[in-house]
């Protein structure tokens, strides 16, 4: 605990509120909240930042009033769980709210993965669980944390790794589906997905008829700075799709990349995100990327029981489970309740293994991954 929070037992008793996770909501009053419906609402939302260089009461905050506690920026650096608790509760409070207030859309599939994690860190928050190795010597861990980032130092700092990614530009070659949809389509077309030879280097993505035919001039060469870029997954229904809207002077294309498994899409799906950012495959970042995509796809694969296959136990009766305060209003008008829980429990066979911090984690991991994530709105 920091030193300024043990001052008193009030400021103990604050610490402890602010690093544990708060129960789900009412659904009756998640219903009534207000929530953006259009760009323009989303611009007004993000324009309520109160001024950090002026005090609360110039301006108009009073003594009752309620704030939103909340990162504005989503850059998160250093976010050690065993130091900071707090940031790390709240960066989950955000991610939530982000979520059931429909700030950010997520899929179908997605929605039950976040609805299984919360439905996990509620129960070890009722049940007094923190998430860490009890009788653990603080001075080991400060001893491991300290030797974990010499290693990091050292490793960033090897003389090969700086040659290697000078003299070697990362790419990416492999057979891919693709549908391009025409910007001014004519009439209705049944036509689906053809297979090209695609070769993706920094961040230019081009497609050949034929592996044979790439050392010539491709079908179409892509510059994929500044796109945008959107998952279209399905993991039960072996769906692995890349959505491009690519910005050109006619307006914006659409292309649909279709992989064929999870690892393939895992490689795919980072390099376009990087790219869309300016940033290429050599970028330190894009393993972890991989790595992040690969934990989100885990956590939407189903267990491969169905409904009716849970293990016996405290999950199999669904105590405490209330659906409707773990979705956004739009799938509570969609799937009655008993729609819902089995399919949340179904995703929580994934995460039900998780400590508390490692569920935190996940869900912050997991919304980082969202392709609405750190994007703001501004009225120009």
């Amino acid at each position: 605990m920091p030193a300024h929070f043990s001052d008193s037992a009030q400021t103990e008793a604050c610490y402890h509120m602010l690093s544990r996770p708060q129960p789900p909501p009412d659904p009756l009053l998640l219903q009534h909240l207000p929530r953006p419906s259009s760009l323009v609402d989303k611009t007004q939302l993000h324009s309520r930042w109160l001024d950090s260089s002026r005090c609360l009461m110039q301006q108009g905050v009073k003594a009752g009033d309620v704030l939103w506690l909340r990162f504005k920026y989503y850059s998160f650096f250093d976010l050690d769980p065993k130091t900071d608790p707090v940031r790390l509760a709240q960066l989950y409070e955000q991610a939530r709210w982000d979520l059931l207030l429909e700030e950010i859309d997520c899929t179908e599939e997605e929605m039950m993965v976040f609805a299984a994690l919360q439905y996990h860190i509620n129960k070890l928050s009722q049940s007094g669980e923190v998430g860490e190795p009890a009788g653990t010597d603080p001075g080991l861990d400060d001893l491991d944390a300290a030797l974990s980032n010499l290693e990091v130092k050292l490793e960033g700092s090897a003389p090969t790794d700086v040659l290697d990614s000078l003299t070697t530009i990362p790419e990416l070659k492999d057979h891919l589906r693709i549908f391009r949809l025409p910007l001014r389509p004519r009439k209705l077309t049944l036509k689906g997905y053809r297979q090209y030879w695609v070769v993706f280097k920094e961040t230019t993505l081009s497609y050949y008829k034929s592996q044979d035919e790439a050392p010539g001039d491709p079908i179409q060469q892509l510059n994929l700075k500044g796109c945008e870029v959107v998952p279209d997954v399905n993991v039960s229904g072996q769906k692995f799709c890349i959505k491009l809207l690519v910005p050109s002077p006619e307006g914006m294309s659409e292309i649909y990349l279709r992989c064929q498994d999870e690892q393939q899409y895992a490689r795919w799906m980072a390099g376009c995100r990087l790219a869309s950012k300016g940033r290429t495959m050599a970028d330190s970042s894009y393993a972890n990327e991989v790595q992040a995509i690969l934990a989100f796809l885990s956590l939407q694969r189903t267990g491969g029981g169905g409904s009716g296959n849970h293990p016996q136990g405290p999950d199999a009766s669904a105590e405490g489970l209330n659906p409707y305060g773990l979705v956004a209003p739009r799938f509570q008008r969609k799937f009655k309740a008993k729609q819902l829980t089995p399919r949340i429990l179904e995703a929580h066979q994934n995460v039900a293994q998780l400590s508390l911090t490692e569920a935190q984690l996940r869900f912050i991991q997991a919304w980082q991954s969202l392709p609405d994530f750190g994007i703001s709105y501004v009225m120009v």
